[in-house]
Parts: C-alpha cells; sequence; structure tokens
C-alpha cells in the first residue's frame, strides 16, 4: 500500500472512530439518564453513582481480551480510559480531591484512575481530602493507604480511626512509584533533602549512602518538597520525575527506592460501596476489650470459621484511652456475601465496636 492510499483510509477511519465515539458518548447520558429515572422511582432524588470500578473492571478486561494487536493491552486500555472519563463528565459534574499539590503521586494515581476530561481539586492533608469527600464538596476522593517498601499509610488509618468519616472506600488504584532526587544543585553542594515520610522510607538506602549528612525534613506531600526545593538554596526534593518539569528542577538522581518494584494503593472514597462483583475485597476497623485474653485472636478465627482470607492486618491507636488499639483488617470477599455477611454477624460478639469501610473490587492493574 503505498502512503497516500495509507493515510486516506485513516483519514476515513478517523471519521468513523468520531462517529462511533459521540454515538458512544450518547448512549452513556442514556445510561445516566436510565438510573436518574431508576433512582426517582424509588423515591431517591439524589444523584447516580457515575464512577462504577465494577462495571469499570468488565470493560477493561473486556478489550483486554478483544484486543489482538498490534496495539498493546495498556494502550488499549489506556485509550478506553479516556473514553470512560469523557463519559462520565458529560453525565455529571465530577471532581475527584487528592493530597497535593499537583504533580504529587495521589494526583498521578488520581489521573490513571479517572482520566483528563474531570476536575481535580487538591488538599493539604489527608484528613482533608477525606473530610471533603465525607461533605460531599468533591465527588469522590483518593487517599494513599499502603506501599509495597514502607508499609502502611498511618495518616489514612488514623483519619479512619479518629475521625470515622461517613465515607465508604469505592475502588483500590494501585501505582508504580520510582523517587527520583530532584535539586538545582549536584549532589555535593545538597545540605537539606524534603519530602513525605513515605517516600524518605522508600528512599532510605540511598540517602543513607549518597547524603548521610544533609537534614532530612518531612513535608505534607513530594510535591510539596520540589516546590520547596526550588525555593531554596542548597535543598533538594525527593519526589517523582514528573515535578522536575513542574517546579524547574534537574534529576539529580534517578530511581532511588529500595526496591524495584515499589507500587503505592490508593483508595477511592465516595458515598457508598459499589456492588458485589464476585471477586471483591473488604475493610473491617475494629476494636477489642483488650481486657479479655484472646480477644483479638478470637475475633480473627471467625475468619478462619467461614473461610475468608485476610489480606492485611494493622494496628493504630484508638486515642480513646492508653493503649487502646483500633485494628484495620482487609478481607477477601464484599460485606453482602453470605460468607462474609455471617462473619461480620458473629465477630460482634467479640468488637467493642465494628465499623465496614467499603467492599470493593480487586484490581490487579
Amino acid at each position: 500500500m503505498d502512503l497516500e492510499t495509507a493515510r486516506g483510509k485513516i483519514s476515513e477511519l478517523d471519521r468513523k472512530l468520531v462517529d462511533m465515539l459521540n454515538e458512544r458518548a450518547r448512549l452513556s447520558l442514556n445510561v445516566g439518564a436510565a438510573k436518574r429515572q431508576w433512582l426517582k422511582e424509588q423515591g431517591d432524588e439524589g444523584e447516580p453513582e457515575v464512577y462504577v470500578p465494577g462495571q469499570e473492571k468488565r470493560v477493561f478486561e473486556k478489550v483486554r481480551n478483544l484486543n489482538q494487536g498490534p496495539l498493546s493491552a495498556e494502550s488499549v486500555c489506556a485509550i478506553y480510559r479516556e473514553i470512560m472519563s469523557a463519559s462520565i463528565s458529560l453525565q455529571s459534574d465530577v471532581s475527584v480531591g487528592y493530597l497535593g499539590p499537583p504533580g504529587t503521586f495521589s494526583h498521578q494515581a488520581a489521573m490513571k484512575r479517572f482520566g483528563d476530561s474531570l476536575a481535580y481539586v487538591p488538599y493539604a492533608k489527608i484528613e482533608d481530602v477525606v473530610a471533603a469527600a465525607a461533605k460531599e464538596e468533591i465527588t469522590y476522593g483518593l487517599v494513599p493507604i499502603e506501599n509495597s517498601t514502607f508499609g502502611a499509610v498511618v495518616q489514612t488509618l488514623d483519619t479512619f480511626a479518629v475521625e470515622q468519616p461517613s465515607v465508604k472506600i469505592r475502588a483500590e488504584v494501585y501505582l508504580p512509584v520510582t523517587q527520583s532526587l530532584l535539586s538545582r544543585y549536584q549532589l555535593s553542594a545538597i545540605r537539606k533533602v524534603y519530602s513525605h515520610p513515605q517516600a524518605f522510607g522508600q528512599s532510605r538506602q540511598w540517602l543513607d549512602q549518597h547524603l548521610p549528612n544533609a537534614a532530612r525534613i518531612d513535608v505534607s506531600s513530594t510535591a510539596k518538597a520540589a516546590e520547596l526545593a526550588a525555593a531554596e538554596n542548597y535543598t533538594a526534593a525527593i519526589s517523582s520525575e514528573v515535578c522536575a518539569s513542574m517546579y524547574n528542577l534537574d534529576v539529580v538522581a534517578k530511581d532511588i527506592t529500595s526496591t524495584k518494584d515499589n507500587t503505592t494503593r490508593f483508595f477511592v472514597l465516595g458515598q457508598s460501596s459499589d456492588n458485589p462483583t464476585g471477586d471483591d475485597k473488604t475493610l473491617l476497623m475494629f476494636t477489642v476489650d483488650h481486657r479479655e485474653p484472646g480477644a483479638l485472636c478470637s475475633a480473627l478465627n471467625v475468619f478462619a470459621k467461614y473461610k475468608i482470607n485476610q489480606t492485611a492486618i494493622n494496628s493504630r491507636p484508638s486515642r480513646q484511652r492508653q493503649w487502646h488499639y483500633m485494628f484495620f483488617v482487609e478481607i477477601i470477599g464484599h460485606e453482602q456475601d453470605g460468607n462474609v455477611a455471617s462473619a461480620l454477624e458473629e465477630i460482634k460478639s467479640y468488637c467493642l465496636d465494628l465499623v465496614v469501610l467499603g467492599s470493593y473490587p480487586r484490581q490487579s492493574y
């Protein structure tokens, strides 16, 4: 096929693609109208959920299976991410809050999950994101929950434990994280390094070897660190390479994390959880009577009784009284699943209080 013929066929395909994309968008609007009508018939005048992670997961699985190349599955999914983002924006004014400023890994994770067509709102602290989602000042909030290298994000767990906000976990998002050292100075001139505590933990070995005498100062986010490094002399930031161009910094050292598969997991927060998909997780928060010997063990044994796998367990001070802890347990299954519902009912007898923070589709990408 000659060049002009190939270009002509591409031009014709572009016309058809645009027509089909708009037809898909019109159908998406019909879906939104049908949701509103159904809610109205149920006596609910509220707005329907426009982000349905279970349906999104099914779409991605379908297009991966349909794809025969030469485009990679990742490329096809990236295209569909923007198609769905545009469709969501047509149905409703959707805003997503994240730990800012722009350029943070939270910002990148939000963009990965929701695409370019929605409104993004940065917040200075994780608890501010959660509070805004609880007050419905934003449609959804996105917060980090754990890192594969440095463990749980305690600020998020503490916000759940202390504030007990009226939000539900709606989805999870995984983001591969590569930390870099950004600065306006050469390595030998750097006297101070800013970053988020999680980033310091992920890059501790590199810092110990290359900048052992530089002061390490915690800030609210890696993007805030880059902002400060751009403004101060003899200062650096541990941040993403995205922030280098945003804040006019040089990448002094790339990929300084201790492990090469460093990944951070995030939660999408909303007013409700998604429906069961058959492949879900649930996060629970509860306390037990610490005066009762084996109280925690008894509670956890309930999951074994109902053949429910636990994927994570963390504890944080409840701040109700000294040496009293809130436990966070993530399990496989949805709270509406029969075995999970039975387990939750039984486990109440061992708990002083129990909160289901949400059920959400298990993600693998």
